[in-house]
């Protein structure tokens, strides 16, 4: 089960991993084009550690606050420079040179990821082979001529070993064209025959929602026992004294078979109390668990199934040498790098609420899942939240790199740089605009929190 200790520790490790690579970025370039750097500081305020090291006297400090970090160069703006050392000066350097110390934390930020999808190609992950299970009626997917039993393998020309890939493919063809092209295999059928599913809009919430629900499509399992092997804390099923490990064998008197039959009633009672029985430790109890309403007018008790092995036929791994591994990461990143973009803009624009933005409280508890689940699961948690920190620090929103990226191109073309005073005022924009983010991005996290 993850802690809320494991969540704040594997968050913090991420974050300092993620913060020391951007900043690290800055300060090697700037080191490379001959800037002189007063401090490199991972986390704000009060200093926890500090050295002073280097012919420069750099000193490196790991702060209080764990949520950014900067690097200080020598600059006329903030301080007197002695006229030695003017060279040296970062607002003395070249318009390219500022820009590429500018531009090296996000792109810090991409290398990582490209490195960390390198080594899980490397290593191999295995994923759920996408054989197709229950297709709901009156859906999308059935509209598209889906068929339980089916063995999805591309989606827009691009081969889909496990379900992860398939999700993230037909997510990025419903933004870009509302139209996902899948090529299927049957098993009474030789060769592959194709389907269209054709998006009039797209999910609002992806977090709650999950785009496979909202085509009416589920993947294919065999029969899972319905034995608890995670609650929510506070949750409806934790509240009513459901434990880890107990095996539920009824609902309202009906016999329970396997988990999806348990989802399904679950799903389709919000805000009914019902009457499940459980066997634990050999004994018989009944429990009233009333489920909680989440959106889309469905029932959830804040219960997780027991993780139980995959049989071998729905395996399937993902794994390269090291030459092609590299390829396959750098298209990875570029391919996740676009999505988290064009997502974006469809929350700018209203086509995606703007729920999906998370903020702390949702990001340490994906690190601490993550986590739990293995060495794999984390990288890959790493490397999307590090694609994820590289966009949004490209946006031309002023106090990120993007914005000081877009004073440079102004630069170029005026002649001269953007005054003192239309800095400041785009400072404070910027600010405005950062908090509002972060105050829906807590409501966000609150929220979810609560419902869930």
């Amino acid at each position: 089960m993850v802690t809320v200790l494991s969540s704040v520790f594997f968050f913090i490790l991420a974050l300092g991993i993620l913060i020391t690579v951007h900043e690290f970025g800055h300060y090697w370039v700037a080191r490379k084009v001959g800037i002189k750097v007063l401090r490199f500081s991972v986390g704000f305020g009060r200093p926890l550690w500090s050295i002073t090291a280097g012919p420069d006297k750099t000193e490196y400090v790991l702060a209080a606050i764990p949520l950014g970090g900067y690097v200080r160069m020598l600059d006329e703006r903030e301080a007197d420079v002695p006229e030695e050392e003017l060279h040296r000066a970062f607002n003395r350097q070249s318009l390219a040179k500022r820009a590429a110390v500018v531009v090296a934390g996000p792109l810090f930020n991409f290398i990582l990821a490209i490195a960390t999808y390198w080594l899980i190609f490397v290593i191999g992950v295995t994923g759920m082979k996408p054989i197709v299970g229950q297709v709901s009626p009156d859906s999308m997917a059935a509209a598209a001529g889906l068929e339980q039993g089916e063995h999805i393998v591309a989606i827009g020309g691009r081969a889909t070993p496990t379900w992860e890939i398939v999700v993230v493919s037909m997510l990025d063809d419903a933004i870009s064209s509302g139209e996902v092209v899948i090529k299927l295999e049957r098993p009474d059928t030789a060769g592959q025959i194709e389907r269209v599913i054709r998006f009039d809009s797209i999910p609002e919430d992806l977090n709650r929602g999950g785009l496979l629900d909202f085509v009416g499509l589920r993947p294919y399992r065999p029969a899972i026992t319905a034995i608890i092997g995670k609650l929510a804390p506070n949750g409806s099923a934790d509240r009513a004294g459901m434990e880890v490990g107990d095996k539920v064998v009824s609902v309202d008197g009906a016999a329970i078979d396997d988990w999806e039959q348990l989802v399904d009633y679950v799903r389709a009672r919000p805000e009914t109390p019902i009457e499940i029985g459980i066997e634990r430790t050999g004994e018989q109890l009944n429990l009233s668990i009333t489920p909680v309403r989440v959106e889309g007018d469905v029932g959830k008790i804040g219960a997780g199934v027991q993780t139980q092995e995959m049989p071998d036929e729905l395996k399937s791994e993902v794994k390269y040498g090291p030459g092609v591994a590299l390829i396959n990461a750098a298209v990875k990143t570029w391919d996740m790098s676009y999505l988290t973009l064009r997502m974006l803009g469809k929350m700018v624009t209203g086509d995606i609420s703007l729920s999906n933005l998370s903020g702390p409280i949702s990001i340490a508890r994906y690190a601490g899942y993550s986590a739990s689940i293995g060495f794999i699961s984390f990288l890959t948690f790493l490397a999307i939240v590090s694609i994820s920190l590289g966009v949004l620090n490209l946006l031309p929103v002023p106090m990120l790199d993007g914005g000081h990226l877009f004073y440079y191109l102004v630069e170029l073309f005026k002649g001269s740089p953007v005054s003192e005073n239309t800095q400041l005022v785009g400072q404070k924009i910027g600010i405005a605009m950062l908090l509002g983010m972060m105050l829906v991005a807590f409501y966000n996290d609150i929220l979810r929190f609560f419902v869930n």
